[in-house]
């Protein structure tokens, strides 16, 4: 079998959700020719092909570059803790700016494919919403604001690269706790209430269409600059806390519903940052995106919709797995 030119390839950020989900998808698919590096202290995470090595660690960096010869590079290091980034500026450059500076740095002059993944987050969030690349950017966060910073450094820098504003990845944690998905379930499974926005809007997205995206981008090295990564189906916090509350039939009364000013200054919140995914489907040349959730009877149509369980639906936790993590083959 031939291999693909974008191999060997490099994958950073392996702890978050899509980092994690294109870990899975590339190694299984090319086993020998997949490296992804975590944090040193996060020794839970022992798998094949993953290897302690901290993104501060330039020297490391160089050494694994120089080892493994990467011909691309998923770039997906840096941290969306909102609170902490935002208690922490420092640490949030640290972590979104200088990662990025370190990972140019093990690149040099070679010709490596990057793809980096950037927010819907750098946006301030607007009424109707549907962000365009070309919108000018005004984060709330600090988040948003090092996520900004580390744009203008590869737009400026490594003009090859092709950076993927994302949403919400739908899909499984490392840590079983972050990401959308896990950190609502995290709260139902040990019975807390989860409070979430009516009025943060956001884009998720399958994590099975982002793996493959990814893929087609890593080999179409003619994409390049800023593209919005989100699927059609645009949803609040709130409606996604629905969906998990009342497709794995946890009780009801658990979900708790508020507006943004309501909660406080801290962290500040960003408001309707639904993005427009056109440029990159007429790039790709087809429509990648599936609606997150796929089944149309999982689409919040009430504040109270949750609470409604007809007898011939089924909810369940396994049903979750099968629906709301993956696209669904019959659920």
């Amino acid at each position: 079998m031939t291999l693909p030119s974008f191999l060997p390839l490099l994958i950073t950020g392996v702890t978050g959700v899509p980092g994690y989900s294109a870990f899975k998808y590339f190694h299984a698919k090319y086993p020998n020719h997949v490296t992804a590096i975590r944090p040193v202290r996060y020794w839970p995470l022992r798998e094949d092909g993953i290897i302690p090595l901290d993104i501060e660690d330039r020297k490391g960096l160089a050494a694994l570059m120089k080892q493994k010869r990467f011909n691309s590079v998923l770039n997906g290091a840096g941290s969306c803790a909102l609170k902490s980034c935002e208690m922490n500026p420092v640490l949030a450059y640290r972590v979104n700016v200088q990662s990025v500076l370190n990972v140019l740095e093990m690149i040099g002059n070679r010709e490596i494919r990057l793809i980096h993944l950037s927010t819907d987050l750098v946006f301030p969030g607007k009424t109707e919403g549907l962000y365009t690349e070309e919108d000018t950017v005004l984060p709330v966060t600090m988040y948003g604001k090092t996520m900004s910073i580390a744009e203008d450094i590869i737009m400026l820098r490594y003009l090859s690269a092709a950076i993927f504003r994302i949403s919400l990845p739908m899909g499984v944690s490392v840590n079983g706790h972050a990401g959308a998905i896990d950190w609502i379930l995290s709260r139902f499974k040990k019975n807390n209430p989860a409070t979430l926005y009516f009025d943060e809007v956001r884009s998720p997205f399958y994590c099975e269409d982002f793996n493959k995206v990814v893929e087609l981008v890593l080999e179409k090295k003619w994409i390049r600059g800023i593209y919005h990564f989100g699927s059609h189906r645009h949803l609040s916090l709130y409606q996604i806390g629905q969906i998990v509350n009342k497709v794995g039939g946890y009780a009801s009364h658990l979900l708790k519903g508020c507006l943004r000013e309501e909660a406080g200054p801290m962290p500040p919140r960003a408001g309707n940052v639904t993005m427009s995914n056109k440029k990159l489907i007429h790039a790709l040349g087809a429509d990648p995106f599936r609606k997150w959730p796929y089944l149309e009877h999982h689409v919040p149509n009430g504040r109270d919709w949750h609470h409604d369980r007809p007898g011939h639906m089924v909810f369940h936790p396994e049903q979750i797995h099968k629906c709301l993590y993956q696209i669904p083959d019959a659920c």
